[in-house]
């Protein structure tokens, strides 16, 4: 009866324990899921702090900014170098030299506004004069436009066209 009673504390014990060991697996198990759960929901909502396009600028203008050069042709003079800075806060400078022994800068300032539709961006001089229209080439070229806003022929494009300081190689315009 002895070993009877051993051997029966023992399997009880062994069973005592494996029923333990099942009932804190089940726990651990869904402890796990949880805090894979919790794992999720603090990278979605780390994502969601993360994501800049919820407050975005929908306005391209504020997107589309830089320092642009060219050399203008012009009726009574060898050319005109333009320098064209679309700032921040739809800002813009213009400045323009006609190439002439010690000729001044002329300098305009004003707003400008991107049409999304028709690729363009238009001045608004500060002293409310006509506007000037450019075409969005590419992210390096503006092409100036027609007073209304047209496109020149494609041959007078290369001649009206402005490029952005950084896709050449330096600002010096050189009139020959």
């Amino acid at each position: 009866m002895q070993v009877f009673k051993k051997h029966t504390n023992t399997n009880l014990t062994l069973i005592f324990f494996s029923i333990l060991l099942a009932t804190n697996v089940a726990p651990a198990a869904t402890d796990l899921t949880a805090q894979e759960r919790y794992a999720k929901a603090l990278a979605k909502n780390h994502q969601q702090e993360t994501d800049h396009a919820a407050h975005a600028n929908p306005d391209k203008s504020q997107d589309f900014h830089g320092i642009f050069y060219g050399y203008l042709p012009c009726n009574d003079c060898d050319g005109i170098k333009a320098t064209l800075s679309l700032k921040q806060n739809n800002n813009y400078l213009l400045v323009t030299q006609p190439a002439k022994d010690s000729s001044r800068e002329f300098y305009e300032k004003g707003k400008y506004s991107w049409n999304e539709e028709k690729h363009t961006v238009i001045l608004t001089p500060r002293n409310e004069s006509s506007t000037r229209h450019y075409f969005i080439k590419d992210e390096g070229t503006l092409i100036q436009l027609n007073s209304d806003g047209t496109k020149m022929s494609e041959k007078l494009e290369e001649s009206y066209s402005l490029r952005r300081s950084d896709t050449v190689k330096g600002r010096e315009v050189h009139i020959h």
